[in-house]
């Protein structure tokens, strides 16, 4: 896959995210009344369509995700969404180091947990058939999958790595007379 593409897919997924961590993923950290209540119908859509009580109700470790969401991802969106629609900024690869490993590391517990806690049917009902479990193990799942290849591609990119395909770096070499 062409490093661009990946770029792009990049930065789709961090200039998306920017809304959905706004108006959807804060409502579970922020006060009810901050919301129009078209969010908060939204949210309330989302959680019973697709099972998700995490998000009307979260568990108190899933509300510490969020929290780090708030402090110190959100603040990366627009800084990464910048830098690969730009394409190619070498800057961007420690703190997409950073984001990814921390991303993906909180999604085993997530989908640890969607998949095998036994949620309750009231007050907001969880998945609890094999297929609902899957279908939200679906809308974690990217949050998983994009981290994971943003890692990848800043490890062993050699636009990011500044590595050239024989191992060696691309920095001048100086002449000697």
């Amino acid at each position: 896959m062409s490093i661009r593409i990946l770029e792009i897919i990049f930065f789709l997924y961090f200039a998306s995210h920017i809304p959905i961590t706004l108006f959807i993923d804060f409502q579970a950290l922020l006060p009810e009344h901050v919301y129009p209540q078209a969010l908060k119908r939204l949210l309330r859509w989302y959680a019973a369509e697709y099972k998700d009580p995490m998000m009307l109700d979260p568990p108190g470790w899933f509300k510490s995700f969020i929290f780090c969401e708030a402090l110190v991802q959100m603040p990366f969106f627009p800084v990464a969404a910048y830098a690969f629609w730009k394409g190619g900024c070498k800057w961007i690869r420690t703190p997409a180091i950073v984001y990814s490993t921390h991303v993906a590391t909180t999604l085993i517990p997530i989908l640890s947990y969607i998949l095998f806690h036994q949620f309750p049917q009231l007050p907001h009902p969880g998945p609890q058939t094999l297929r609902e479990r899957l279908t939200l193990v679906q809308i974690y799942a990217p949050y998983l999958v994009v981290p994971v290849m943003l890692l990848l591609t800043m490890l062993f990119s050699s636009t990011y790595t500044g590595a050239t395909q024989g191992g060696r770096s691309k920095s001048k070499s100086k002449k000697v007379k």
